[in-house]
Parts: structure tokens; C-alpha cells; sequence
């Protein structure tokens, strides 16, 4: 029989599951109408379509220097501090979003704070609660985990999305249409203040045995550097259509509301959602390669597609179908680094993939806002589909007869 001992453990961290994915659900769920409703709400406040993409580029280029800066000097803060810090730095991002009008001070708020632009989780909190769900199961159970703690966020996110409807329900009862979008920020700082007192109650973990640290890159550096190269290139096209850019198009090329928005994201993160739970499964078939290349290709196409279509009605639908694609490659992109790297070398490989993404993707946001403001509606949706066909095929090309190549399932075979 367990002890009592062990039985407290393991309430505990039960407890600690639990926290964090109702943080994670929390923050995926406003992420979600954010995503939507920052475009209008700079729109409101008469800033154009450029401004738009610049502060899209803040927030993401800002979030990935937190993240090194994490990285760098995480260590020298008490653990236990980080999360409920965090949680408060996105308490202040929604009140300074509420409150400010002048753009450099948004500007400024965007860089250093938490909004999220994109799809999908790219704040600091990310490898904050990763590093403790990593230590809350073993083996296939934590691999279980990470797809829960994915699956919320998915979900959640298509819900936020909804939430959008939110400032047009508002408007109809009378009250002013800036002072409704402004509302939707003060909600993201009540989230960030309720967060703050859920990780405050997570518990303190204890102090793990010393382990052997991760080799740097050796005989797979150049497999890495070839990888690295190559997914910055996806990133960086990946930003020029991010979700916030892809609501202004809608809002720009067909004049969607928002509520309408909203529910069409609401559609794109449960078909998100249906896309990850698919990868394994696929994987397992035609290999991570092949799953990775496959269905993003199709998934580009379908975006070209609705770029060029003429009515709103095809131009959802070919949107639609590419969300049921586009996460495919996500999960089996990071099982297929794992793969391709010796064991020791793997936390080496997954940053030196990481961070050059980070950086690249936050560099799109700026340019598609640029040539939306030109007036070519169209340009970054036909040059992100072009750039992540063309990224296929040089993947494609440069690994087909890589060992590890035909590993036909997400587990881990070094």
C-alpha cells in the first residue's frame, strides 16, 4: 500500500495539474479574443493598418526575448515567484492597453507585456508551466499530459474567439464602441490578477537530485543548423498572416464584424484542436516527415486559394480547410528534431530551434501590415503560402533519406 507520504504527493500534484491547466485555459480563452479584437481596436483608435502589424511584430519579438532572457537568468529567481510575476505583468499589459491611446506608449506595453497575436502560445508563461508539468509524470504519462495541456489551450482559444461578439453586444445596448473594446482589456487584466492568485497557491516543489547536464551540439549540428534554417523560414512567413493580421484582412477585404470574426475563429481553433489530436495518429502511418510535409503543403494551397477568392463565403472555406491541416506539422515537427538528434544533444536542438523561430516569426507581423497599408490586401497571404511551399519541398528535399526520417511514430527511437 502507498504511504502517507506518497499519497500526499500525489495529491499534491494533482493540485498542481489542475492549477495549471485552468491557467492555461484562462490565458488561451482571452488570448483567443484578443487575437481578434486588437486590429479593431487600434482601427478605433485611428491608427492604420501598418501600426497593426508593428505592434503584432512588438509583441512576438518582445515575448521571445523574455523568453531567452528566462532562459538566461530564470534560474537566479525563486521558482515559486516566476509564474504569479508573470501574471502579474499581464494584469498590467491589459490595463495599459485599457488606459493608453498614444501608439509608441502601446507600443512600448506591447513589447514588454503578454498579448498574443498568434495562433498559438508563444508568451512566457509557455516554458514556465512546461518546466513543471515536466516533473508532475514519467513516460507516456507525461506525454498525455502535454497533449491535455495542448488540447486546452486549443480549445479554450476557439472559445475566446466567441468572446469577440462581446464589444458589438455592447454597442447595440447603447454604449460607445471604444469604450466596449476597451472593456475586453480590462477582462484580460481581471484574468492576469486571477492568475496571479492561482499560481500563488501552487506548491512548492521539491528540490530535485542533481543531474548530468545536456551535451551541446555535436555530430548532429549540422542536421540542426539545416533545421533551424529552415523553420525560421515557416516562422517567418507564418508571421505574416498571423491571427490579428488575418482578422484585419477579413475586417479589410470583406468588412466582417466582429461577431462574425469571432465565430469564424471559434470554427479555425476546434478544427486547430481536431488537427493536433489527428498528427499522432497520422504520424504513425506515413512517418513524421511525411506528415509534416503532406499536410502543410495542402493546408498553404488552401490559403493561396482564399487569397485569390472572389466572395467571402469560398474564401472561409478555404480558410477553414487549411486549419484543419495547418497543425499537423506542430506536434511532428518537435517529435522529429527529438528523432534526428542524439539523446544527449536533444535540449540543445529543441533550443537552437526554438529561439531562431521566435525571432524570425516576429519579424513578419511589421511587413504584412506594411503591405496591407499598400493596399495589396492579398500579398501576405499568397507570400506566406508561397514561402511555406517552398519551405516543404526544401525540407522535403534536404531529409527524405535522413536517418530517422522514417520514424513512422511520435516516440522517441535514439
Amino acid at each position: 500500500m502507498a504511504s502517507t507520504d506518497e499519497i500526499a504527493l500525489s495529491v499534491s500534484v494533482a493540485s498542481e495539474v489542475s492549477l495549471l491547466l485552468v491557467g492555461r485555459g484562462l490565458r488561451a480563452f482571452v488570448d483567443g479574443y484578443v487575437a481578434v479584437l486588437l486590429p479593431a481596436y487600434l482601427l478605433a483608435l485611428g491608427y492604420g493598418t501598418w501600426q497593426v502589424g508593428l505592434l503584432s511584430t512588438a509583441t512576438l519579438l518582445g515575448s521571445a526575448f523574455a523568453t531567452l532572457a528566462l532562459g538566461a537568468w530564470g534560474h537566479r529567481a525563486s521558482e515559486r515567484m516566476l509564474l504569479p510575476g508573470a501574471a502579474l505583468l499581464m494584469a498590467a499589459t491589459g490595463l495599459g492597453f485599457a488606459g493608453l491611446s498614444a501608439f509608441w506608449p502601446l507600443l512600448l506595453v506591447a513589447f514588454v507585456g503578454t498579448l498574443n497575436p498568434s495562433s498559438g502560445d508563444v508568451s512566457v508563461f509557455l516554458p514556465l508551466e512546461h518546466s513543471r508539468l515536466s516533473h508532475a509524470a514519467e513516460g507516456d504519462a507525461r506525454t498525455r499530459l502535454f497533449a491535455r495541456y495542448s488540447l486546452t489551450g486549443a480549445l479554450c482559444a476557439a472559445l475566446g474567439a466567441l468572446a469577440a461578439a462581446v464589444p458589438d453586444a455592447l454597442t447595440g445596448l447603447g454604449v460607445d464602441r471604444l469604450t466596449a473594446l476597451r472593456s475586453m482589456f480590462f477582462a484580460y487584466a481581471g484574468v492576469g490578477a486571477l492568475l496571479c492568485w492561482l499560481y500563488a497557491r501552487l506548491p512548492e516543489r521539491p528540490a530535485l537530485s542533481p543531474m548530468v547536464a545536456p551535451a551541446p551540439l555535436g555530430p548532429s549540428r549540422r542536421t540542426v543548423v539545416k533545421l533551424a534554417a529552415l523553420f525560421s523560414v515557416d516562422a517567418f512567413a507564418g508571421g505574416l498572416i498571423v491571427n490579428a493580421l488575418l482578422a484585419l484582412w477579413l475586417f479589410e477585404r470583406f468588412g466582417l464584424s466582429l461577431t462574425a470574426t469571432g465565430a469564424f475563429f471559434f470554427w479555425v481553433g476546434v478544427l486547430n484542436a481536431l488537427s493536433l489530436m489527428a498528427a499522432p495518429w497520422v504520424a504513425q502511418r506515413i512517418g513524421l516527415l511525411n506528415t509534416m510535409v503532406f499536410t502543410h503543403m495542402p493546408s498553404s494551397l488552401f490559403l493561396i486559394l482564399a487569397a485569390l477568392a472572389p466572395n467571402l463565403t469560398l474564401a472561409l472555406v478555404c480558410l477553414l480547410l487549411r486549419a484543419a491541416l495547418s497543425q499537423m506539422d506542430v506536434p511532428t515537427r518537435s517529435a522529429y528534431v527529438m528523432a534526428v538528434v542524439t539523446p544527449p544533444e536533444r535540449a540543445a536542438a529543441a533550443s537552437f530551434t526554438a529561439v531562431p523561430r521566435s525571432l524570425a516569426a516576429a519579424l513578419g507581423p511589421s511587413l504584412g501590415g506594411a503591405l496591407f497599408a499598400a493596399g495589396w490586401l492579398a500579398a501576405p497571404l499568397l507570400a506566406c503560402g508561397c514561402l511555406k511551399i517552398a519551405y516543404d519541398l526544401a525540407l522535403w528535399r534536404a531529409f527524405w533519406q535522413q536517418p530517422g526520417s522514417a520514424v513512422v511514430s511520435t516516440t522517441e527511437t535514439n
